[in-house]
């Protein structure tokens, strides 16, 4: 919920209100993606104690969990925080310097994007929250049906006008919630960053 005064409103050059909705909206998204990406604690497997770092090996060790339990590599995906993407990164680039890089190495090298490892997409997000130790981070290996998001009520923005204060109050709500549907179709990926 915001308050903005007619002031605010007339003197500004853009529209105020429809900046405060797209700010609401992707508030509400942010914080979406990190009531899911909280369920990768959940998994009953786990790969890593928040020691080391990951590499290209870990990716493919939690391929062969998933491929274990019948799931195709093609609806499974990787999704890790931009700290522990670098170490998959160096890894698989040599410290970014391998004069014998392939194919996956030189993309990472050239747009920063992994791409697809193991049969898997490798996604970065900023919306994974810290363990409590400097670098640590959980990530997930899982399958499309791990994870679940039902919405009851998409982004909803209300205005109501205070007069006495001159001002309307913006109020954004959105009715969800977010489960694990199947523990085995999952695997955390706990690990510690190399860089700060």
């Amino acid at each position: 919920m915001t308050t903005l005064t007619d002031l605010a409103r007339n003197s500004a050059p853009r529209n105020v209100a429809a900046d405060i909705g797209k700010l609401f909206g992707e508030a509400l998204a942010r914080k979406q993606d990190a009531d899911l990406t909280a369920l990768f604690d959940g998994f009953s497997t786990a790969l890593g104690d928040g020691t080391g770092a990951i590499s290209a090996a870990v990716i493919f060790n939690a391929l062969s969990t998933l491929r274990a339990n019948a799931l195709d590599a093609d609806m499974c995906a990787v999704v890790l925080h931009p700290k522990i993407a670098y170490d998959l990164k160096a890894n698989m680039t040599n410290t970014f310097a391998n004069a014998n890089a392939n194919d996956l190495a030189n993309e990472a090298l050239r747009s920063g994007f992994v791409g697809r490892l193991a049969g898997m997409n490798v996604f970065e997000t900023s919306n994974i929250a810290n363990t409590g130790t400097a670098g640590d981070y959980k990530g997930g290996a899982f399958h499309r049906d791990a994870l679940a998001i039902a919405m009851m009520q998409d982004v909803k923005i209300e205005t109501q006008r205070d007069a006495s204060l001159r001002a309307d109050e913006i109020v954004a709500t959105s009715v969800y919630g977010v489960g694990e549907i199947h523990d085995s179709y999952g695997v955390e990926l706990h690990y510690d960053s190399s860089i700060q």
